[in-house]
């Protein structure tokens, strides 16, 4: 099991190694790049580290129906991606910066639809109230770390297009508790990929 303490030891070691996912979603010309970030929020619950994802709503312009971390577009007044991120997570979710504890930056990752995204990692005390903001979020739910972090949970799978194959990663988690379903896919399942690769490599 993950704890909060191990992950803060991680990232305090500046010497770990280990190989970022190659990128699959190649499908970038269409539109100029556009810097933005995500904030990966682990809630340190009594029973494990729990992942906060939100569920997009559906009229959405980029990645509408679609389950992702809280985020987006680094603004003028945003002193770093950093600030990005925990801005736009208060913004979209209502999480309280003073709830929040970062521990660090993943590679950045250049989605299909060409934003370079950095997903910041922060662990999220419990205790917070959240007020998701309607346009944006249908929903905000939790998912275990030990779940996303299992190899066995992670599938590649290959979508033809019109512009060619899209191979991708896709973590479907079936709620126990609700017994309703989450298809995380897509650039998510790929960060969670890496924040893998990067917890299991040695130090």
């Amino acid at each position: 099991m993950f704890t909060a303490d191990a992950l803060r030891a991680r990232f305090a070691q500046p010497d770990v190694v280990w190989q970022p996912e190659p990128l699959e979603e190649r499908f970038f010309t269409d539109r100029e790049p556009a810097e933005a970030a995500v904030l990966v929020p682990l809630v340190d619950r009594p029973h494990g580290l729990q992942v906060l994802l939100t569920l997009r709503t559906a009229h959405l312009n980029d990645h509408a129906g679609q389950i992702s971390f809280p985020g987006g577009r680094k603004e003028a007044e945003d002193r770093d991606l950093i600030e990005t991120a925990l801005r736009e997570t208060q913004e979209e979710t209502g999480l309280g910066r003073d709830h929040v504890e970062v521990l660090g930056c993943m590679p950045v990752y250049q989605t299909a639809t060409n934003f370079l995204v950095t997903p910041v990692v922060a662990l999220v005390k419990a205790g917070f109230a959240l007020q998701p903001d309607a346009f944006e979020v249908e929903e905000v739910f939790e998912v275990p770390l030990d779940f996303l972090m299992n190899t066995e949970n992670h599938q590649q799978r290959t979508l033809q297009t019109p512009k060619g194959a899209r191979t991708f990663y896709a973590m479907p988690y079936p709620n126990p508790a609700t017994g309703k379903d989450y298809f995380i896919w897509g650039a998510t399942a790929a960060m969670l990929r890496n924040l893998y690769h990067f917890l299991s490599a040695r130090g």
